[in-house]
C-alpha cells in the first residue's frame, strides 16, 4: 500500500510540473512580447534580421556586396556612371532615355501625377522598370503638409497628407505610425520605392524657412519620430531618406540663393546631428546632404560638395548607406561652382548619387572626368557597389 502511494505521489508530481511548464509557456508576458516581435518581423521584414538590426558600427549592406560585385563586374563604364544619377523624370516617354542612359533612379514631382490615376501611373512606372537593364529607384517628396507630390490629387488620396507636426498634435507617435504606414502603402502601390522624407532638420523658431516642414525644435522628439518612421519603412521594404544633413537650422531657401551657416561644429553635434544619429542607429538606407555652406567645417564649398562634411557623416557618424545630394541645379550650387564642375565635385566629395535636373549633361561631365583621370574608376565602383547592394537589400533588384 505504501509503495502504491509513493508511486502515485511521484506520478502526480510529474504531472504538476508538466502543467506548470505549459501554463508558464502560455501566459509568460516576456515570451508573448518576443513571439509577437518575431512574428511581425517575419510578416513585414525589410532587410533580413542580420542587417535590419545593424548598429552604426556595421556596414548596412555588407551581406549584399558579393551579389553586387557580380553585377558590377559585368557593367560598362557608361552603365556605372548612369547609376550615380537620380534624375528628374523626363517629359514624355522615358523609355529611350532609360535604354540609352541607364539612370540609377528617377525622382518625380507633382506635375508627373497631375493627369494620372493609380492604375495609369502604376502601369507607366512598370513599363519604365521593364525598360531598365538594372531596376531603378523611383522616388518622390511626399513629406506631408507643404510638400506633397502625390496626395495633392484626389485621384490618389481624398485629402493631402498632413504635415508631421500636425499629425503629432492630433494623435502623438501612435498617429505618426499610422500616417507612415498609410503613406508608405500608397507609394508602394504606385511602384514607388523611395520617399525623400522624413525632414529631420531642427529650426529654432517658427519663422524659419524649414520650420513648417520639420518636426519642430526639439531634437529629442525629432529623434524619436525618426526612429518610428525608419523602423516602419524598413519593415515595409521601402526606402526612407533623412534630410538635410548636416542640418538646415534657420537658413534661407537654397533653391534661390546661397545660405552660409556660421554655427559651431559643437552646435551641430549637440543639436542637428541627433536625429541623423537616431536614423543611422535604426538602419536608415539613405541620407541627403544640403547645399548650405557650413563655414566652421568647410568655408569653400556647399555641404553637398564638401569632402569634410561627407567625412563627418562617414567617419564620425559611421553612416554606411547611400549619400545623395540635393538637386545640383539649385541656385546655391550653380552660383558657387563654375560650369561643369558641380557633378564632378559631388562625386569627389563622397556622394554616391546625384539628384539632377540636367541628367544627360551631368552624366557626360562625370564620364569625361573619369576618362581624364579627374575621378578614378575605382571611386565610381565604390558608389555603384553600394547602390547595387541597396537595391538588392530592398528588393528592387534580385540576387
Amino acid at each position: 500500500m505504501n509503495r502504491k502511494i509513493k508511486v502515485l505521489i511521484f506520478i502526480s508530481s510529474i504531472i504538476i510540473v508538466a502543467l506548470g511548464f505549459l501554463i508558464s509557456e502560455k501566459i509568460s508576458p516576456e515570451k508573448k512580447i518576443n513571439e509577437t516581435s518575431v512574428d511581425e518581423d517575419n510578416k513585414a521584414s525589410n532587410v533580413d534580421d542580420s542587417s535590419k538590426n545593424n548598429t552604426n558600427e556595421a556596414d548596412l549592406f555588407e551581406q549584399y556586396y558579393d551579389s553586387a560585385d557580380k553585377i558590377l563586374n559585368n557593367m560598362t563604364l557608361d552603365e556605372k556612371v548612369g547609376q550615380l544619377f537620380y534624375a528628374r523624370y523626363p517629359l514624355g516617354d522615358a523609355t529611350s532615355e532609360i535604354i540609352n542612359e541607364q539612370p540609377g533612379g528617377y525622382i518625380l514631382f507633382a506635375k508627373d501625377f497631375e493627369n494620372e490615376t493609380k492604375d495609369t501611373f502604376y502601369s507607366k512606372i512598370s513599363k519604365n522598370q521593364q525598360s531598365s537593364k538594372i531596376k531603378m529607384f523611383i522616388g518622390v517628396d511626399e513629406e506631408g503638409g507643404t510638400v506633397v507630390r502625390v496626395s495633392k490629387y484626389k485621384s490618389f488620396r481624398e485629402s493631402p497628407f498632413l504635415a508631421p507636426q500636425k499629425v503629432y498634435e492630433q494623435g502623438g507617435m501612435e498617429l505618426i505610425e499610422t500616417d507612415t504606414y498609410e503613406k508608405t502603402n500608397l507609394l508602394l502601390s504606385l511602384g514607388i520605392n523611395t520617399n525623400f522624407a522624413p525632414v529631420v532638420d531642427i529650426p529654432t523658431n517658427q519663422y524659419s524657412f524649414m520650420y513648417d516642414r520639420s518636426f519642430g525644435t526639439d531634437p529629442t522628439l525629432t529623434s524619436e519620430y525618426v526612429r518610428r518612421v525608419v523602423d516602419i519603412t524598413n519593415r515595409k521594404k521601402f526606402i526612407s531618406v533623412l534630410k538635410h544633413f548636416p542640418g538646415y537650422g534657420d537658413n534661407v531657401d537654397t533653391h534661390t540663393g546661397i545660405a552660409i551657416d556660421n554655427r559651431t561644429l559643437d552646435n551641430f553635434k549637440e543639436v542637428d546631428f541627433k536625429p541623423f544619429e537616431a536614423g543611422i542607429e535604426t538602419s536608415v538606407p539613405m541620407i541627403m546632404v544640403n547645399h548650405n555652406i557650413i563655414s566652421n567645417i568647410d568655408s569653400k564649398y556647399p555641404a553637398s560638395l564638401s569632402k569634410e562634411v561627407h567625412d563627418i557623416l562617414r567617419n564620425d557618424l559611421n553612416f554606411s548607406g547611400l549619400i545623395i545630394t540635393d538637386d545640383l541645379t539649385m541656385e546655391a550650387v550653380s552660383k558657387y561652382t563654375s560650369d561643369g564642375s558641380a557633378s564632378v565635385q559631388a562625386i569627389i566629395a563622397g556622394n554616391d548619387m546625384i539628384i539632377s535636373s540636367d541628367f544627360k549633361k551631368q552624366k557626360a561631365e562625370v564620364l569625361e572626368a573619369v576618362k581624364n583621370n579627374t575621378i578614378s574608376e575605382e571611386r565610381i565602383d565604390e558608389s555603384v557597389r553600394r547602390i547595387l547592394a541597396c537595391k538588392l537589400a530592398y528588393g528592387i533588384i534580385e540576387e
